[in-house]
């Protein structure tokens, strides 16, 4: 207990640290589709050191979100997990700014996090079988989201999203896969209902399912690694 409560402060920390270098990839790529990568340097406060003025999500926002995420890692992750969750934490803060502001996930976040966790999983877990089972996930995953994203008002980004998200829920197991998934589309639904009851949206509005699929796989990664 009171190592995870340690654990939890020290991430919190961290992530606090590493919200500051997030926000201000969040502002650079929170552009719409076509338009040049935004040159700001922002202040926790939003406000842009070089070109003055209000810029990116709210005060604190980010900040606060890589504090929690680092509070969650430190208290339930398992260390042997923590350098690939990590490595999901940081990039996943960011695309979830960006997608909730401008519905998209640029490749230059995407690729690199892919690449990044193809490196990361196979450190993570020398099992053969492991390796295994996180490629299929992988591609399983990828795969029903390009299906998605042919067939339904699901983005190509969420697709080539999901592949690490995917290889990330095979390190935990195929349960933690099928309940990752689960929970992606329960927290999409909680969301959709919140933004419709208070008006933020309507049925037709686009939403950002980007979110949902980080939060749910690292739902899903915790409760299995507390099993």
């Amino acid at each position: 207990m009171v190592g995870a409560v340690v654990g939890a402060v020290v991430g919190a920390v961290l992530g606090l640290l590493a919200g500051v270098p997030s926000r201000a990839a969040v502002t650079r790529f929170a552009v719409a589709p076509g338009e040049p990568w935004r040159d700001c340097l922002p202040t926790p406060l939003g406000r842009c050191v070089r070109h003055g003025g209000t810029v990116g999500p709210p005060p604190l926002s980010v900040e606060a979100a890589a504090a929690v995420l680092g509070a969650a890692l430190g208290a339930w992750a398992p260390g042997r997990w923590l350098p690939v969750l990590v490595w999901l934490a940081l990039f996943g803060t960011v695309l979830g700014f960006v997608d909730a502001a401008v519905k998209r996930l640029p490749d230059a976040l995407t690729l690199p996090l892919f690449l990044g966790t193809a490196v990361l999983v196979p450190l993570t877990d020398h099992r053969p079988a492991v390796w295994l089972r996180c490629a299929l996930a992988a591609a399983g995953l990828g795969l029903v989201f390009l299906l998605l994203a042919l067939l339904a008002p699901v983005g190509l980004g969420d697709a080539k999203l999901a592949p690490s998200l995917g290889a990330v829920l095979g390190l935990a197991g195929w349960r933690a896969v099928y309940a990752g998934v689960l929970y992606m589309w329960v927290i999409a639904a909680l969301w959709a209902v919140a933004l419709l009851v208070l008006r933020r949206a309507g049925r037709r509005s686009e939403l950002a399912f980007g979110p949902a699929m980080l939060l749910g796989t690292l739902a899903a990664v915790l409760a299995a690694a507390g099993n």
